[in-house]
């Protein structure tokens, strides 16, 4: 299954790779395919001093846990989406939260579902009827599903 990530679940592990969002990430190679858009590797740069302040790691603590976390994901240049998706994503996430434009996008386009722990984002998205959404429980779920058929 091909998974998106967006910028909070990344936060999220990077904040502590030990939650529930971490151990999915990091353990379910067999279950799930990550990508995320180049976009977000600029979110993570953007918050780069909020997150080593609340997460209390040292710069160098905190780059080598992005690189642990980065090696899980396959990064996609929103470039290659073409424009059709992007403004049919556009008209999604107009009264949502435009920012998340490029990972619904790059849903769309890769045909995958969106992981995000943002409750505005999830609700908003299944509201207007965008089914291709999952929040952590919901993919906790899936993957248990998954390892019992295997």
């Amino acid at each position: 299954m091909i998974v998106i990530i967006d910028t909070n679940i990344i936060f999220s592990t990077l904040l502590n790779s030990n939650s529930a969002v971490g151990n999915l990430l990091f353990n379910s190679d067999r279950c799930f395919e990550f990508y995320s858009c180049s976009y977000m590797r600029f979110e993570i740069d953007k918050h780069w001093e909020k997150i080593k302040k609340i997460s209390k790691l040292s710069d160098e603590q905190l780059q080598i846990s992005k690189q642990q976390v980065f090696s899980k994901l396959k990064f996609i240049d929103e470039a290659i989406i073409p424009e059709s998706v992007w403004l049919k994503s556009e008209k999604t996430v107009r009264n949502i939260d435009p920012d998340d434009i490029a990972f619904v996008a790059l849903t769309t386009f890769l045909k995958g579902t969106l992981w995000t722990g943002d409750k505005v984002l999830y609700k908003g998205l299944t509201e207007s009827k965008f089914r291709k959404v999952i929040n952590t429980q919901e993919l906790l779920e899936k993957r248990e599903r998954k390892s019992k058929k295997k």
